[in-house]
């Protein structure tokens, strides 16, 4: 399946993309590719195959929920960067309040 040139560009646009024209014809090339691959995989007959969420069967090895102490605060902020106040001091995402 060969993707047009307004195709790639119109996916391009949904993820907010800027490609160049040499960028558009590779990925052009690529996608193409990639559905092509697709496409003969949607012709396996997979009629006996039963559909599956994991590949390991039984289920998934997961330790016991436990609860136990944690970590001395003074041991956490030890290497932080920045702490004030026994918390973690990060840059503000906002900006700072104007007073």
């Amino acid at each position: 399946m060969s993707l047009k040139i307004e195709e790639v560009q119109h996916i391009a646009k949904l993820a907010k993309l800027d490609l160049s024209d040499g960028e558009i014809a590779r990925y052009r090339e690529q996608l193409s590719d990639i559905l092509d691959h697709i496409a003969k995989l949607n012709e396996l007959d997979t009629s006996g195959i039963s559909p599956m969420a994991n590949v390991i069967v039984g289920a998934s090895p997961l330790r016991a929920d436990e609860s136990r102490p944690s970590l001395p605060r003074e041991k956490l902020l030890q290497n932080a960067p920045d702490a004030e106040k026994g918390q973690f001091k990060v840059p503000s995402v906002f900006g700072e309040k104007k007073k």
